[in-house]
């Protein structure tokens, strides 16, 4: 179904190949993992595999790669999209639709299907998704995990034979990882090939048939199902991996409020503390963030939880500027407006391209830390970039932007800090260094929120945990704005 055979790629305008002498066989209804540190090829292989490269990126490839009986070289980018489905990372990079029914139908409707045959695979897809997904809404206003779901149905809606994912599970909370499991053991058991590029392995001990790890662009080492679960997690932890996952004990933040379960805290805020007060949000008609009381002290790391779309990252919004709803947002016990908010705040998002301004990996951390004094050099060694300070932010892969992003964070000596799924495309040993990095953030007096699903994040980087749920639907809130 796929043969990889002496494979190598070069960017444009890289010096480092990205890809040395990569042979890989895939067997039609084989589920493999390929997995390794941030930046070893994972992401590369997988533009092999849908024919990305060299169609669609530019650079010198060497080798050959066949998909489906097709020469990824010769054959037209449809051709090869035809058989394959590819999954991103950050589903919104792939959408071009407005609403779930719309997005589904995309692909069918580009391969030429009757309408009639569309609506019945729309119909019959969408009836797959979890029943919480509102398919008539719009896709932007849909949670993170909510959006992937969307983009592996509309992936697989036209029927490929081939399925691919980049790091599906980087941002889902535990139920939805466990919906995207058996999401993707039905499609196995369908017969369709798959190729999963990720960090978090233990999710699909069920449904792998090989794991395949990746090491600065080469083929480190390989393991069958069998041999697979017998690595100790000692193993993993020295190539690199993701091995059990061990809930953190971080003790809970008093809050008050129908998105939270709790009591609210103290009348008295200690010094720089950011409180919220009577904060009702409302997004496509819907509840999504409910608090009476919550204070945020300064100089501690406060892990925001909850499942996909309970108002995480809508509190981030409100947070720093970006969203206005009713309530009163207070930072050393003075209101800010929203403008307020925004010039004393940082965010790191979840998808962090769009947070790269600039030609250069220094010029990115100098830009974040405007006139003030900063050791650049220092900050990229300790987030292990020095020695791509002069690549193109775009040219690195998805941890390494993340780590970028990071570092501009800090420089930035802002007093509200926000990391929004920070470890998403990371691996086990930079999940330390960015903990660090957190933390450090924090000792400098700022009030940090860590929104995660990663347990070992929070572990290792909070003070305390704040937990959301959704609303109830039946409440009802004032939907009328506040400059708060």
């Amino acid at each position: 179904m796929i043969k990889i055979d002496s494979a190598g790629w070069t960017y444009t305008g890289v010096e480092q190949a990205s890809l040395h002498d990569i042979s890989l066989s895939v067997a039609p209804g084989e589920f493999v993992v390929l997995c390794g540190a941030s930046g070893s090829g994972k992401s590369t292989v997988l533009r092999l595999m849908n024919g990305l490269i060299p169609n669609f990126h530019d650079g010198d490839l060497t080798g050959t790669v066949e998909v489906a009986g097709l020469s990824t070289a010769t054959a037209r980018l449809d051709e090869v999209g035809l058989q394959t489905g590819t999954v991103l990372q950050h589903p919104r990079r792939q959408f071009f639709t407005d609403s779930a029914p719309e997005e589904v139908a995309f692909a069918l409707e580009n391969f030429g299907h009757e309408p009639a045959a569309i609506r019945t695979r729309v119909d019959a897809t969408l009836a797959g998704l979890a029943a919480d997904i509102p398919v008539d809404g719009r896709l932007a206003l849909l949670s993170g995990g909510q959006q992937q779901q969307v983009a592996l149905a509309a992936a697989s809606a036209h029927g490929p034979g081939i399925l691919l994912l980049d790091e599906p599970s980087s941002n889902l909370d535990a139920d939805a990882v466990q919906r995207l499991a058996a999401s993707l053991a039905e499609l196995k058991a369908r017969g369709i090939t798959i190729v999963v590029a990720e960090h978090r392995l233990r999710y699909l001990h069920d449904v792998l048939d090989r794991v395949v790890v990746m090491r600065n662009g080469r083929i480190d080492a390989e393991w069958n199902a069998e041999e697979f679960q017998a690595v100790p997690d000692e193993a993993l932890a020295r190539k690199g991996l993701r091995g059990d996952v061990r809930p953190a004990d971080v003790p809970a933040l008093p809050a008050a409020g129908a998105s939270v379960a709790g009591t609210a805290p103290d009348d008295a805020d200690p010094a720089g503390a950011l409180r919220l007060t009577g904060i009702r949000c409302r997004l496509g008609g819907r509840v999504v963030l409910d608090l009476d009381h919550v204070t945020f002290a300064a100089g501690t790391v406060t892990a925001i939880r909850g499942a996909n779309g309970a108002g995480k990252s809508t509190l981030a919004r409100v947070v720093t500027g970006l969203q206005r709803c009713p309530g009163t947002v207070a930072l050393d016990g003075r209101v800010l407006r929203p403008r307020a908010r925004q010039r004393v705040s940082a965010i790191v998002m979840q998808d962090v391209q769009r947070q790269l301004f600039t030609d250069s990996v220094d010029a990115e951390v100098e830009l974040a830390s405007g006139l003030k004094d900063t050791d650049v050099a220092e900050v990229l060694r300790d987030l292990d970039l020095a020695h791509l300070a002069e690549r193109h932010p775009l040219s690195l892969s998805g941890g390494q932007q993340q780590r970028l992003v990071i570092a501009a964070a800090r420089v930035s000596h802002r007093r509200i800090v926000i990391f929004d799924e920070p470890s998403s495309g990371v691996d086990r040993r930079h999940l330390r260094s960015i903990s660090d990095q957190i933390r450090r953030v924090a000792r400098d007096g700022a009030v940090v929120l860590l929104i995660s699903h990663d347990e070992d994040l929070i572990a290792l980087a909070a003070d305390a945990q704040l937990t959301l749920r959704r609303p109830e639907p039946a409440q009802r809130v004032s939907a009328r704005p506040n400059d708060g």
